[in-house]
């Protein structure tokens, strides 16, 4: 056996990877009574509440605060506001992350029952687990009912030309700054790229977004990219499109980016926000059949991936997001434990990019839409001209889009722009969840002067 001989332990299951479908898993399974074995290398509950959603967004909320501050002249009078990210960094080290520490998240899994290793864990054939220990212990796990994969994905770097060697951020680095730089170049233009754009840009950094496709927000609608580049300019980021970053060079403490346009780039930092990879490379996978070298592990509609075996999380393909891997979890025990019930349908999926404005998204776009060989109908509204918008004065930017799928009267899919875009959005995930027919959506009675009111508006334009 590699490494020498490890004891054999017989066990109900063995989930591998506990960012927050993993850790829900393992904890709901050994609630039920089964016998589990959670397996972790970094922090018990993943990216998520330490360098993802939860500190990320207290970093939103900070630059939201100061941008609402500054639009109180025109509202309410005069208000002076000195930035500073002291108190940033401190609710992310006090409030969100007890300092990177995930020691009560090991303890809750713990009084729930089930037995956490900070260590690697790979599958050793089917229902079999062997795990090493950060300090070099290693053991097998036999899985009577099987393992669970959560093994989530890591910041990708793409491959530029000598960033390599240079000391550039991810988005790891990001939210443990204690204090920010002058100039910083980001290259991304995704959800993650653009929320911290305009974090560090509303406290004074001189911020580039490097994009190498034609827009940000590439998995959005067209409309919602264009209107928030158009928001990036207004606030003073520089935004690129359609440009590749050729070569990274770091010296005296500054970065030089070559771009395909000829251009060179400087600034005191750089972050690269440009895409994830899969975690897949060292599980094992080949040990069962499977291809480590894949982007996903192919899943059925009860998150099965093989004899014995289940994946759950950004691995499956299904959407990189937490309520994705969370609506997994619960699909996956239901089946590992017998209970049954629904399974795992993806028709509706929704997200949320929390720049100001919001972008929320459910389900296809008008494209993918299209793609499907749907009959397409699109309606839209300018939030801006809503009677809400307009009252609600600077920052009132915003869109409502419905796509429809005119052969069954139905949205598709939907994107609300605008403050609160991701809870305007909740009204439309429902829409396009319980297949509301349209014709239903028109005879409703919508509250005025509220922003979701925009969503009669764009119904009506449906052509």
């Amino acid at each position: 056996m590699l490494g020498g001989m490890s004891e054999e332990r017989e066990v109900d299951l063995v989930v591998i990877g506990t960012g927050p479908g993993g850790e829900a898993l393992a904890t709901g399974a050994a609630e039920a009574g089964l016998e589990v074995v959670a397996v972790d290398k970094h922090l018990v509950g993943g990216e998520c509440p330490y360098y993802g959603c939860i500190p990320t967004k207290m970093m939103v909320r900070a630059g939201d605060a100061l941008a609402e501050s500054r639009r109180a002249a025109t509202l309410a009078g005069d208000v002076s506001v000195t930035a500073s990210w002291a108190p940033v960094a401190r609710r992310i080290d006090e409030e969100a992350t007890t300092g990177w520490d995930d020691t009560i998240a090991v303890d809750r899994l713990r009084d729930a029952g089930a037995t956490v290793h900070h260590g690697v864990g790979r599958l050793d054939g089917t229902g079999r687990v062997r795990v090493e220990e950060a300090g070099g212990e290693a053991i097998t796990y036999v899985a009577r009912r099987g393992v669970v994969l959560n093994p989530g994905t890591r910041p990708a770097a793409p491959p530029i030309d000598g960033l390599a060697g240079t000391p550039y951020w991810t988005n790891r680095d990001a939210v443990r700054l204690t204090e920010l730089p002058g100039s910083l170049v980001i290259v991304g233009g995704g959800p993650i790229g653009c929320e911290m754009a305009q974090v560090f840009a509303r406290f004074g950094v001189r911020v580039t977004v490097v994009q190498h496709g034609p827009r940000l927000l590439p998995a959005d609608e067209p409309e919602a990219s264009a209107l928030l580049e158009q928001v990036f300019v207004e606030e003073g980021i520089r935004v690129l499109t359609g440009i590749e970053v050729t070569q990274a060079a770091y010296a005296d403490g500054a970065f030089t980016l070559r771009l395909d346009t000829g251009e060179n780039l400087t600034a005191d930092k750089l972050l690269v926000a440009a895409g994830r990879t899969p975690n897949l490379d060292d599980l094992g996978l080949e040990t069962v059949g499977l291809d480590p070298t894949a982007r996903t592990i192919e899943v059925d509609e009860w998150l099965r991936a093989g004899e014995k075996l289940w994946a759950i999380g950004d691995v499956t393909g299904k959407g990189a997001f937490t309520h994705v891997s969370m609506y997994q979890n619960a699909v996956a025990l239901r089946d590992i434990t017998g209970e049954g019930g629904a399974p795992a349908r993806y028709h509706a999926v929704p997200h949320a990019t929390f720049t100001d404005p919001e972008v929320g998204g459910v389900g296809m776009t008008e494209q993918r839409a299209r793609d499907a060989g749907l009959t397409v109908r699109t309606g839209s509204t300018d939030l801006a001209s809503s009677s809400r918008g307009f009252t609600h004065g600077p920052g009132g930017h915003g869109l409502v889009k419905v796509v429809e799928d005119a052969d069954r009267g139905v949205l598709v899919g939907a994107t609300a722009m605008g403050p609160a875009g991701g809870e305007i959005l909740g009204f439309l995930a429902v829409a396009v969840h319980a297949e509301v027919p349209v014709d239903t959506l028109r005879t409703m009675i919508y509250a005025y002067p509220t922003f979701h009111r925009a969503i009669e508006s764009a119904i009506a334009d449906l052509s």
